[in-house]
């Protein structure tokens, strides 16, 4: 399972639609979550209106917090995500079976297993979240919460029973988005995450999100600095019935 989550402060103003951008995710089946930082419960009319969008059209969620509570969030996000998918699995999954991807189709007692394989799945499904962060210079105060919430996020992802890496991003950069953390789970890799950064004022939300996309799909071996990526199980598709073939009542 993949996932981008974006935190910014501000709106796109250079390159492409970061609403086009996100559809562009979803399409490969990437989610985009967005986390908008605001000062004293306060963000401009325009930016918010992005953030929603952004997030609607990856297929994820969107917030709006203080500094204080941004760690919280993009735990709670990045779990909510994970079960959302889960469900809608099962959904697609009971629907083929069944004809209806409702749970309360099933008798009580199936539910209940079904709702237990779930939480499972959530658990032990291989998990890969790129973090993508606005350097924009309305971001600079902010950057030292935003990088106890990688630390955070990457203690959550490693209390995980399933393979968890996280990759980290900021923009703008050198490029569109630079990367700062290649795919790991190592926590010394986020000391001093922020360190020396160039500090610039455009953001260009939408150039940053495609660039992340791409390196999605990176395969293992064009990796210079990995030689330890991880491969994942893909789905056989020769499978029919699927894993609910047990609950068919």
């Amino acid at each position: 399972m993949k996932q981008i989550l974006l935190i910014t402060d501000g709106c796109s103003n250079v390159g492409i639609s970061p609403v086009a951008a996100a559809a562009h995710a979803q399409q490969e089946g990437i989610v985009v979550n967005v986390v908008g930082i605001v000062d004293d419960g306060e963000a401009g009319e325009r930016g918010m209106d992005e953030i929603a969008e952004i997030a609607r059209a990856g297929g994820g969620m969107s917030r709006l917090v203080t500094a204080a509570v941004l760690s919280q969030t993009v735990q709670a996000m990045t779990r909510k995500t994970v079960m959302t998918t889960m469900h809608l699995a099962v959904s697609r999954e009971l629907r083929q079976i069944l004809g209806t991807g409702e749970l309360e189709a099933l008798p009580p007692d199936k539910r209940g297993e079904v709702v237990r394989v779930i939480d499972d799945m959530s658990e032990q499904t291989p998990l890969r979240v790129a973090l993508l962060i606005d350097t924009s210079a309305s971001m600079k105060l902010k950057l030292k919460a935003v990088e106890e919430t990688c630390r955070d996020l990457l203690l959550s992802l490693q209390a995980r029973k399933g393979r968890s890496e996280m990759a980290v991003f900021h923009f703008p950069g050198r490029s569109d988005a630079d990367l700062l953390i290649d795919w790991s789970s190592d926590l010394a890799k986020l000391q001093h995450l922020f360190y020396n950064l160039n500090i610039k004022g455009t953001t260009p939300t939408g150039p940053a999100i495609r660039q992340v996309l791409q390196h999605f799909s990176i395969r293992a071996s064009e990796r210079a600095d990995r030689s330890d990526s991880p491969r994942y199980p893909q789905p056989r598709s020769d499978q029919k019935d699927g894993i609910w073939s047990d609950y068919v009542v």
